[in-house]
């Protein structure tokens, strides 16, 4: 294996030398998409509502009838919702493996899907000769936007390669973890921490007010010392104004938990702070606001703290713009 925090492997890389598909033109589909065409980059985009595909012609994305179009291409990126669009786009009706005598070069898939349908997808291109990089996200489109996604990849060491110097445009780069699906136990990983985070992020502002803080003070502090993340700020708003306007949700992160419990179980690793944080989730999601933010995790610390919450109308950085926002 290549040193994983290498980026631009390929050096002779020439924008718009490679013919790129896209499938998936949804928030985060079409914001990555706009990201490799605005590098220069020969992007077709396909995408069920065809409306989401045409608003990246203004970036010079082309646009696909039929997912069949994207078959001769070099590369194909997929972005969907959910594992079973990933399998019906690929190995569907239609779908881009349809025909195993035209078929892409390889599928990079950027979707969060589980273990055992990126197993089944890897496999299905195998038997046609198409060489598949599991490559989930860290990010939402915003953080697109700003520049910071971060992805991390596995599959054949040759193909990442050749695709990481298009990972490269999409925002911090990409991370090689090996060969095949370990880029899921890499997202469930990172999915677990995300969650272990935000509980404790909402113990100690839940801490800091009931003793006198305002949240976006204690925050302010926060986010300025060594403790601070691009998370913990990017969070902030949420915290400090209570939206709490869903860009995960509790189910989803509880989902997350229980894989990554079933990954610590079959590898014999104990867990004891993330078990701790994963009740404080089941606890949310007991509550019914199944349909918020995950940062909800702060109402019930509150609550259970004997302290009333009110938005503190105060303008906080989220550190992805150019200045304070209003969450």
């Amino acid at each position: 294996m290549t040193d994983s925090s290498v980026s631009g492997h390929a050096p002779g890389h020439v924008p718009g030398s490679v013919k790129i598909g896209w499938i998936g033109a949804g928030r985060m589909g079409a914001a990555m998409a706009r990201r490799l065409a605005v590098a220069g980059e020969d992007v077709t985009v396909w995408n069920r509502t065809r409306a989401k595909a045409e608003a990246l012609s203004d970036v010079g994305c082309s646009v696909a009838d039929t997912i069949a179009d994207l078959r001769g291409l070099d590369v194909v990126f997929t972005m969907v919702s959910t594992p079973a669009d990933l399998v019906q786009v690929l190995t569907g009706a239609g779908g881009l493996l349809e025909d195993p005598d035209h078929v892409p070069g390889a599928v990079v898939d950027c979707s969060t899907v589980d273990d055992e349908t990126s197993v089944a997808m890897r496999a299905a291109c195998a038997e046609r000769g198409v060489d598949f990089l599991a490559a989930p996200v860290s990010g939402n489109a915003k953080v697109v936007k700003a520049g910071k996604l971060t992805l991390v990849v596995s599959g054949p060491e040759e193909t990442w390669l050749k695709v990481a110097p298009l990972l490269d445009h999409l925002g911090e780069g990409a991370t090689y973890v090996g060969d095949g699906d370990l880029a899921r136990l890499a997202k469930i990983c990172h999915n677990v921490m995300l969650g272990v985070v935000t509980q404790c992020l909402a113990e100690i502002t839940v801490l800091a007010q009931k003793g006198g803080m305002s949240r976006a003070a204690f925050l302010d502090f926060l986010n300025k010392s060594v403790m601070g993340s691009t998370f913990t700020r990017y969070k902030s708003p949420a915290l400090v104004h209570l939206d709490y306007t869903p860009t995960f949700t509790p189910v989803l992160l509880r989902k997350d938990f229980d894989l990554g419990f079933g990954a610590a179980h079959d590898l014999d690793v104990p867990m004891p702070v993330a078990a701790a944080a994963a009740a404080a989730v089941q606890a949310s999601v007991s509550s019914g606001r199944v349909n918020e933010d995950f940062a909800i995790l702060l109402d019930l610390q509150a609550h259970n703290s004997g302290l009333e919450l009110k938005a503190e109308d105060v303008e906080v950085d989220d550190g992805l713009s150019s200045g304070p926002e209003r969450s």
